[in-house]
C-alpha cells in the first residue's frame, strides 16, 4: 500500500523500492520526423519479436519474415530503430506487451500514445502541456501553423520554416492516430481519446516502477487522455488490481500486485499463451 500526495513530483526511483523499470526521456531529439505513432507497427513488434534473437539479426529476420508487410528492409531497418527505442528501454514492459499482444484497438492505441509520450518529450508536452492549455482556453481548433510556432517558440528551434513544418505535420499525425484529434486535412479539433481499462492498469503499474515528472494522479501522460484527479480516481476504483482509497489531498492506490509481471499474470486473460 503506497499513501501518496496529490499533484507534488513522484520520482519512483529515490524511493526505497530498489525495482526500477527505467525513466522518462528527458533530452529533446526529432525522431518524429523519421516515424510517428506506429500502431499497427507495434501491434506487429510485439507479436513476433523474441527476446532471445539478437539485435543484429531482427533486420534480416523481420524483412524475411514481412513482420510489417512488403516494406523496403532499409524501411524495417528504421522502424526496428524506432521500435526498439521506444519499447527495448524498458524491457519489464517490453515483455508484458509480447505476453499479452493485446487485440483489443483501443488498447494498443493508448499503449503506443504513452510510450512515445515516454520516449519523446516533445510529443510529450505537445500532448500534455499544449493541449491542456488549448483546452483550458476553450480553443480547440489546432492546426499545422499553429503547431510549428508553438515548436519555435517553445523549444527556441533555429530550423528550416519546412523543416519545422514536417515535425508539426507528424505531431498531429501522431496525435490523430492516438485519437486526440479529430481525422481531417487542415484544421482539426482537440480531442480526448476513449481509454481502454486493461491499457490504464497496465500504465498505473509501469508508472508505479518508473522515474518520472508529475504524481500518480496529475501527470502528463494521464492528462493528454483527460484522466487526472477526480476522472482518474473513479476510473481506478473500477480497475482488477487496485484498491484506491482516498482522504483529502491523500491517495492510497492498495496495488494489489508487486510489480507490471504479476499484474498482467493476475489480470490479462489468456496471459502467458504468448510467451508471458
Amino acid at each position: 500500500m503506497a499513501t501518496l500526495v496529490a499533484k507534488e513530483r513522484f520520482d519512483s526511483m529515490a524511493t526505497p523500492d530498489a525495482k526500477t523499470y527505467g525513466q522518462e526521456v528527458i533530452g529533446f531529439h526529432s525522431r518524429q520526423l523519421r516515424a510517428s505513432l506506429l500502431v499497427e507497427e507495434s501491434r506487429a513488434y510485439w507479436e513476433y519479436l523474441r527476446l532471445d534473437l539478437p539485435k543484429e539479426q531482427r533486420t534480416e529476420v523481420a524483412f524475411a519474415q514481412r513482420w510489417f508487410g512488403s516494406k523496403s528492409i532499409a524501411r524495417v531497418q528504421l522502424l526496428l530503430g524506432e521500435l526498439s527505442y521506444r519499447y527495448d528501454t524498458y524491457p519489464d514492459a517490453l515483455a508484458v506487451l509480447i505476453g499479452w499482444q493485446p487485440r483489443d484497438p483501443i488498447a494498443r492505441q493508448n499503449i503506443c500514445h504513452w510510450h512515445l509520450q515516454l520516449s519523446d518529450p516533445t510529443y510529450r508536452k505537445f500532448t500534455g502541456e499544449f493541449f491542456e492549455q488549448r483546452r483550458s482556453q476553450g480553443v480547440l481548433a489546432i492546426d499545422r501553423d499553429i503547431v510549428t510556432r508553438w515548436l519555435a517558440q517553445e523549444f527556441k528551434l533555429d530550423w528550416a520554416t519546412v523543416t519545422l513544418q514536417r515535425l508539426a505535420s507528424s505531431l498531429l499525425t501522431s496525435s490523430t492516430s492516438a485519437g486526440l484529434c479529430s481525422v481531417g486535412v487542415g484544421s482539426r479539433t482537440i480531442t480526448y481519446p476513449k481509454v481502454s481499462d486493461e491499457a490504464l492498469g497496465y500504465w498505473l503499474y509501469l508508472l508505479r516502477h518508473l522515474s518520472y515528472s508529475g504524481s500518480p494522479i496529475d501527470n502528463p501522460y494521464l492528462r493528454s487522455v483527460g484522466l487526472s484527479d477526480v476522472t482518474l480516481e473513479q476510473r481506478v476504483r473500477q480497475l482488477p488490481g487496485f484498491a484506491f482509497a482516498r482522504m483529502s489531498d491523500l491517495y492510497d492506490f492498495g496495488w494489489q500486485y508487486p510489480d507490471l509481471q504479476a499484474w498482467a499474470a493476475g489480470v490479462l486473460e489468456g496471459w502467458g499463451e504468448n510467451g508471458g
